[in-house]
């Protein structure tokens, strides 16, 4: 069994990002920049948006948070993404879920500019991923890539089982599994809550993605030996060994599952690093205009 190593993967991958924002900088032209819009003061989100921001700083990239009511209108908010959108100055925007309950999410996903849209959520994202066009990848997903690569995991022609169907990352995984691309080239089988005999489906897979949300839901009698296992779920579950009283787990019920595999990610430690290396790929591609729409 191979761990696979956020921590490692994500070191590395920052470092060619570094080194490629030093080389524009040297060029006399501005680093590339990055926005988040933060609504209301939702805890998670405070600590996302803050690790979005120091790792920004590590590899260059100059990131700015914009900080709006809980009870901010909804025309408000559309306003200030429409003025990012005009700011030449800005390359990446990304406004932070979840929004309050009065705001429309479609409607916000869809106002940020394509060509900003460093979280890969916009319907034209979307749509060119589906085609295999050159686009934004959602964060999550375009992490998981990445660690692939950097493992040089092999998965053309191999069966892809993918655990939960959100637009995040279980529906773009499995179209991005299926591609042909590499990673990809793989057959995939989209499981979700109505999927019947899910144990015997999971058993088949070579490769195992699991986002649905459920910690330890994936258990040793679901998994085939030898297979990739990764873990996208991260829920705060109680603890008696943290004195926060709270520890992270993943979807995969890991001590369990481990032994069978050839390759898995921890929680912490796994995908939930990559998805930051995943945007902050995004912002480097949005500042050198990459994808053009």
């Amino acid at each position: 069994m191979t761990l696979l190593d956020g921590k490692t993967t994500a070191a590395a991958i920052k470092s060619e990002i570094a080194e490629e924002v030093r080389s524009i900088l040297e060029t006399g032209k501005r680093a590339p920049h990055l926005c988040a819009i933060l609504v209301g003061e939702n805890g998670a989100s405070e600590t996302y948006v803050a690790s979005k921001s120091k790792n920004c700083a590590e590899v260059g990239i100059t990131s700015t948070i914009v900080r709006m009511h809980e009870e901010v209108s909804e025309v408000n908010l559309l306003a200030k993404i429409n003025e990012i959108n005009l700011n030449p100055e800005i390359d990446g925007l990304i406004v932070q879920l979840p929004l309050p309950k009065h705001i429309d999410v479609q409607k916000v996903t869809a106002a940020v500019a394509p060509q900003k849209d460093v979280d890969g959520f916009h319907p034209a994202n979307a749509g060119r991923m589906l085609q295999n066009l050159p686009c934004y990848l959602p964060a999550t997903p375009f992490g998981i890539l990445l660690m692939l690569e950097y493992y040089k995991i092999k998965t053309e022609g191999l069966h892809c089982v993918i655990i939960g169907r959100s637009n995040i990352v279980g529906l773009p995984m499995s179209i991005l599994m299926a591609r042909n691309a590499s990673p990809g080239n793989c057959t995939v089988t989209l499981c979700h809550s109505k999927t019947k005999n899910l144990e015997d489906v999971c058993r088949s897979g070579d490769i195992v993605i699991a986002a649905l949300g459920k910690p330890h839901f994936l258990k040793s009698n679901m998994v085939k030996d030898g297979a990739v296992i990764i873990d996208v779920g991260i829920t705060r579950v109680p603890s008696t060994k943290t004195k926060s009283g709270f520890a992270l787990a993943g979807d995969v019920d890991f001590d369990a599952v481990a032994p069978r595999t050839s390759y898995i990610t921890p929680v912490p430690g796994g995908v939930g690093l990559m998805t930051i290396v995943g945007l902050l790929k995004n912002t480097l591609r949005a500042a050198k205009q990459e994808v053009r729409f």
